[in-house]
């Protein structure tokens, strides 16, 4: 079946990518000492102790990923994450168009998946250029409050998709992979939703970092999850 192997090669560079870029600039705000005397000195705000922000919620992605040198890895990263998303969600289209015999039809996953891609575009260009205007502040909300939205609508709705069609593509999919990917999306959108109150509100900090952290880290989970979900050798 075509795009497959495109697909699965897709979602694993889109995992790992983002994946191995953030916490790469993890690394380097916590071993800011290991470049002092280069030209890759860390910015004083973004050094840190040592933290697992996963748990701690010490220091936010803003912060070790916005400012030098730490942003010449997030920013690239970010971008070509975003081109393949991009890929991912147009083959994804064309295959389901494929297997549903409407090829000229677009489905809804395609145009939120591609959104969310644009919403990432624009937050790695803006991450980091400072502009002390509350209008500013609230459009860099505004971007990644979209990318995160659309990003789970899309997925929502691409698994949607292939649950309806499951039976005709049974033999080149794991179908326990399926199960993950919907309790996945799922709790994705459950802690969202119950986060919400807490992420509008002051305080709560360190909760507010881990949750960021993880909830990042579940957002990507999907991906790799796309690359088990099709058999290998099923091109």
């Amino acid at each position: 079946m075509e795009n497959i192997d495109q697909i699965r090669k897709t979602s694993i560079w889109i995992f790992i990518l983002p994946v191995a870029a953030l916490n790469l600039c993890l690394f380097v705000s916590i071993n800011y000492h290991l470049l002092e005397n280069t030209i890759f000195v860390v910015d004083q705000i973004g050094r840190s102790g040592f933290t697992i922000p996963y748990i701690d919620g010490s220091v936010s992605i803003s912060r070790t990923a916005r400012t030098y040198p730490a942003y010449l890895i997030f920013k690239p990263a970010m971008i070509l994450t975003a081109i393949l998303l991009i890929k991912y969600w147009i083959a994804n289209n064309k295959l389901i168009g494929t297997v549903n015999n409407e090829i000229n039809k677009n489905k809804y996953f395609l145009i939120f998946g591609v959104g969310s891609a644009l919403f990432l575009i624009i937050h790695s260009i803006f991450l980091g250029i400072k502009f002390d205007y509350d209008l500013y502040k609230l459009f860099r909300r505004f971007v990644i409050l979209g990318f995160i939205i659309f990003e789970i609508i899309a997925q929502a709705l691409l698994v949607i998709s292939i649950f309806k069609m499951k039976e005709k593509i049974e033999e080149f999919i794991n179908k326990k992979i399926l199960i993950l990917k919907i309790i996945l999306v799922s709790i994705l959108t459950i802690a969202a939703l119950v986060s919400l109150p807490l992420l509008v509100s002051s305080g709560h900090t360190h909760f507010k970092h881990a949750l960021e952290w993880n909830y990042f880290i579940g957002v990507i989970l999907f991906y790799f999850l796309s690359f088990l979900f099709w058999k290998k050798g099923r091109a």
